[in-house]
């Protein structure tokens, strides 16, 4: 008998893995009480939202600290067409993408002339300037009162709660980001992406458009935010200024950091550090959470540099298996 480490994990596995969690996740909210399904549900919000920061940091290597803007456009232009239009809620999703993902494209434009902390210092400043400028105009965004909205009535045929209903809204949703996303990384403009990450000077003598490809990350990357966003509006029923300050950016790549750059899987456990790391500090001491989150951070790049991903993938590949 001879004992040997496991090697790389294989594609198979990793399918196998994502079919595990997907049953899991379907099976939770028939046994959770409706306060779990909801924190479920917002885990599954923040995790689309990780998966497009994910996109510009880990894979494209571009830094932002303005990501909840994208978040909040998003929220608020489902909420306006649901408020003020009263469109369904599923046209308000593509619309909400759509109109993120060409903020992002125009915004894209002048930071691929950044790199490093000029770019973070200018997507700080637009996730800064957001804040004034919704209560500003307060015919169209409520001001600081915001927008209150009605939340998705589940299908008499459906026969869940509403909770359940917007949960596997929500799952639905990032299920179908993280099979984009996968696509995406797999194809074309994926290695170009990447190209452009590991090495400027090499990818643009192989033909990388340089500026094409950083645009088109930041504003595949506001897409996801804006989704998220909308969902995030179906699932709280309302938007407000004061929900989406710099310290949502922040916290989102904080949250991306720990779960692990460059992984499907980092945005995932980085929406669980979001979510749940806060609110069991608070329940601990109400001063505790920022106390408490950014310890845990600093613990985190100790123990694992490549955030929570990589240190599961390194135990994974430890098990020793029989030959």
């Amino acid at each position: 008998m001879m004992v040997a480490a496991v090697p790389a994990i294989s594609p198979r596995w990793r399918w196998g893995v994502a079919v595990a969690v997907l049953a899991a996740a379907c099976y939770a909210p028939f046994q959770l009480v409706p306060f779990h399904v909801f924190q479920l549900t917002m885990v599954l919000v923040y995790a689309v939202a990780l998966l497009g920061l994910n996109l510009l940091v880990g894979h494209a290597g571009q830094i932002s600290l303005g990501h909840g803007a994208f978040f909040a456009v998003g929220a608020y232009v489902s909420a306006i067409l649901l408020d003020r239009w009263e469109l369904p809620y599923l046209v308000t999703l593509p619309v909400a993408a759509a109109l993120a993902f060409l903020l992002g494209l125009g915004l894209g434009v002048p930071a691929i002339r950044l790199r490093g902390l000029y770019l973070a210092l200018v997507t700080l400043a637009i996730a800064i300037f957001l804040v004034p400028l919704l209560k500003r105009f307060e015919e169209v965004t409520g001001g600081s009162m915001g927008l209150t909205t009605a939340k998705p009535v589940p299908p008499a045929w459906s026969g869940l709660a509403e909770d359940q209903w917007l949960y596997f809204l929500t799952l639905a949703v990032a299920v179908a980001a993280f099979l984009l996303t996968a696509g995406l990384l797999r194809s074309r403009v994926g290695r170009a992406i990447h190209a452009v990450r590991d090495n400027e000077a090499a990818a643009e003598v192989m033909g990388v458009r340089l500026s094409f490809y950083k645009t088109l990350a930041f504003a595949w990357s506001a897409m996801f935010a804006g989704a998220a966003g909308c969902v995030y509006t179906w699932v709280i029923g309302f938007v407000s200024p004061d929900s989406f300050t710099v310290n949502l950016s922040i916290n989102l790549l904080a949250g991306l950091v720990v779960g692990g750059l460059g992984s499907l899987l980092g945005p995932l456990l980085g929406a669980l550090f979001v979510m749940f790391v806060p609110s069991i500090a608070q329940s601990v001491n109400d001063a505790a959470p920022g106390v408490v989150f950014g310890l845990l951070i600093v613990v985190v790049m100790y123990v694992a540099p490549t955030g929570l991903s990589g240190l599961a993938e390194r135990l994974i590949k430890k098990i020793p298996r029989k030959e």
